[in-house]
């Protein structure tokens, strides 16, 4: 059921939140198998409950999302709860704070019942580089859910909540929603406060949210978006309400679909599935354009020479002083190498190793400035198209969901799943994911990619796309 629906009932007393709960801490138990969780908290949120239906039976009106159980990545802070990132880098480690994003939903009668898998500090597009193991997709236990959010994909996509919050860096809420048959938003740089995310890739960090409805995703963004003392890069351009309509017009609209990500690399089955979605956006008045941006050519070297750069610069201070456990040596450099390279996966120490490399002496005018210069440029390719278009369309992954274990030995093949969902992440405009129907018994998503703080825009184009 979508969470506005679930909190209307809550709110006129309906249901009893405690009732929703119960039941969603319940189908978190029955679905272990999953691996969607690294910690369930049924002890605070049962006490969150109560507190909402005392509020609504003493006719107070407790929030937009009253009784909503929600899932949160465990890279996304809360007071007094594990922040582990899935790395045993933190093991043991508790939030001093809560996020900015989640304590605007909290306060809205949102309950987190636990924070979800993901890859070890958000580094992977599989769900397989988590220290607490592999992720499953729920449409196919053997095949991954995405990543890096793929624990908050897949709990969504298994019924246990109808909302959860993810992180985006390059393509981290959209994969993962792709590969679950689920919507995925990254807003636009900025639109949602990055205060007690832990950090990847600063430059391009969001929240941002998954959910079974569009409805719920622009509601849920909305929630948490606005300016925020705690994030300097926050905007404070208001983001303009979701149509009312079920399926609404899209006459006047024009929506450019890039010819780099429709003339190669994509499975044809995923072209073909896309290419649906596309005719039901032209039955509705939108006209369709091929346009052509070569500078999206460039988007997988530049996005992991910056992110890397970037990785290898914030994760400096997880050195076994400052957070979460440290390995005992015989002096204060060896205990940095032994915790290090215990405590980090293969996947962070590949990334911490080649953004080292980019920012050295000597390379890193060939490497990191160049890479930045190319993304500059992507980013005025990408406006001066968006002035003649309202959207850009494409699909969100090359592929569907593979099998578990099938790229884990070859780096190259696995970042290339995140071929067409990191320009929008370099440049920072808002992208959405939503399912538009299957291939091979798998379901395939759609990109819809939008001018800057226009979120409505490819929400309301995705509300006709979207296949439920």
């Amino acid at each position: 059921m979508d969470a506005l629906i679930v909190a209307g009932a809550v709110r006129l007393g309906h249901r009893k939140a405690t009732d929703v709960i119960a039941g969603a801490l319940q189908r978190a138990e029955n679905s272990n198998s999953l691996c969607a969780f690294t910690h369930l908290q049924a002890e605070e949120a049962m006490a969150r409950a109560m507190a909402i239906d005392s509020d609504v039976a003493a006719g107070k009106n407790p929030g937009r999302l009253a009784g909503v159980p929600i899932a949160v990545k465990d890279n996304i802070a809360q007071q007094g709860q594990p922040l582990g990132c899935a790395s045993h880098m933190l093991d043991g480690y508790l939030a001093p704070k809560t996020a900015t994003a989640l304590a605007r939903l909290e306060a809205q009668g949102a309950i987190v019942i636990g924070r979800t898998n993901m890859d070890e500090f958000g580094m992977g597009s599989s769900g397989e580089n988590s220290a607490m193991g592999p992720t499953k997709n729920p449409r196919d236990l053997g095949c991954v859910p995405g990543g890096s959010s793929s624990g908050s994909a897949a709990a969504v996509a298994a019924g246990i909540v109808p909302i959860a919050l993810g992180s985006d860096t390059g393509g981290s809420v959209r994969q993962p929603a792709s590969f679950c048959g689920v919507v995925g938003l990254k807003p636009t740089y900025g639109r949602i406060s990055r205060s007690g995310l832990v950090a990847f890739g600063s430059s391009l960090d969001q929240i941002g949210p998954i959910t079974r409805s569009i409805r719920d995703a622009a509601v849920v963004t909305h929630i948490m978006a606005g300016q925020d003392p705690l994030d300097s890069n926050t905007i404070d351009a208001p983001m303009q309400p979701l149509s009312d309509e079920r399926i609404p017009s899209l006459e006047g609209q024009t929506i450019g679909l890039p010819v780099q990500c429709w003339k190669k690399g994509a499975d044809s089955g995923v072209l073909e599935t896309v290419q649906s979605a596309i005719a039901r956006l032209e039955e509705r008045g939108a006209t369709v354009k091929e346009v052509n941006i070569p500078i999206l050519e460039a988007a997988i070297p530049c996005y992991y020479l910056l992110t890397s750069a970037e990785a290898a610069s914030n994760l400096a201070r997880f050195d076994g002083v400052r957070y979460g456990p440290r390995d005992d040596a015989d002096n204060l450099l060896d205990m940095y190498l032994k915790t290090r390279s215990q405590r980090f996966g293969p996947e962070v120490q590949r990334r911490i190793l080649l953004g080292t490399f980019a920012l050295a002496e000597g390379y890193s005018e060939d490497l990191y400035v160049r890479a930045n210069a190319v993304r500059g440029l992507m980013r005025q390719q990408i406006d001066s198209v968006l002035q003649n278009f309202n959207a850009l369309a494409m699909p969100t992954t090359p592929t569907t969901a593979f099998p578990l274990g099938e790229k884990t030995n070859n780096p190259i093949e696995m970042y290339l799943s995140d071929i067409y969902t990191t320009p929008p992440s370099l440049t920072g405009h808002p992208a959405l994911s939503i399912p538009v129907g299957e291939h091979g018994g798998l379901p395939v998503g759609m990109q819809l990619v939008g001018r800057h703080e226009d979120e409505s825009g490819i929400l309301k184009i995705g509300m006709v796309a979207h296949a439920r």
